[in-house]
């Protein structure tokens, strides 16, 4: 692969970024007795059949290390009642999980009440890429509930079940 000829400049790309409108994630996983989970917008549906899904976690976060030695892990996909919840997973609280209504699931990955939708999922693949681990993740366990998502663009969020259609 040829060299880029320029990089491109951090502030153009924060503000490209910005463009892009992301569902809000918690991503958690069981480091022994505790669990674990941080604030998660790199996630993607890869396949239904089989439900394959990704993540991608920095790996300076003080979650990485727990996810890469876990079996599984849960993709709680937060509703509009939850900013509390994305403001907890989003910092460096030493204990998240703290007052935080959540139990187990099927295979002991800590599912997030409340929240729009969750999935556990086996990892399958730990991809290196640059500063971040891609968890690829085979989905065995998904539920939705009848709240609203929460969504994010441009450093606010925002009701994903008001959006207007185009048309």
């Amino acid at each position: 692969m040829a060299p880029l000829a320029s990089k491109p400049d951090l502030d153009v790309m924060k503000q490209v970024n910005r463009q892009f409108v992301t569902g809000v994630t918690v991503v958690t996983a069981m480091d022994g007795e505790t669990p674990r989970g941080l604030a998660v917008n790199a996630f993607s549906s890869i396949s239904l059949d089989p439900a394959t899904v990704m993540v991608c976690v920095q790996r300076t976060s003080s979650t990485h290390d727990c996810l890469f030695r876990a079996d599984h892990l849960a993709i709680n996909i937060l509703s509009t009642d939850q900013l509390d919840v994305v403001g907890t997973f989003a910092s460096k609280a030493d204990d998240k999980f703290k007052d935080l209504d959540w139990e187990s699931g099927p295979f002991g990955s800590p599912l997030i009440a409340r929240s729009s939708a969750q999935m556990e999922a086996e990892i399958r693949e730990r991809l290196q890429a640059s500063t971040h681990t891609v968890f690829i993740c085979r989905v065995v366990h998904a539920a939705v509930a009848g709240h609203h998502p929460m969504v994010y663009s441009a450093g606010k969020f925002f009701d994903g079940g008001a959006l207007a259609p185009l048309g």
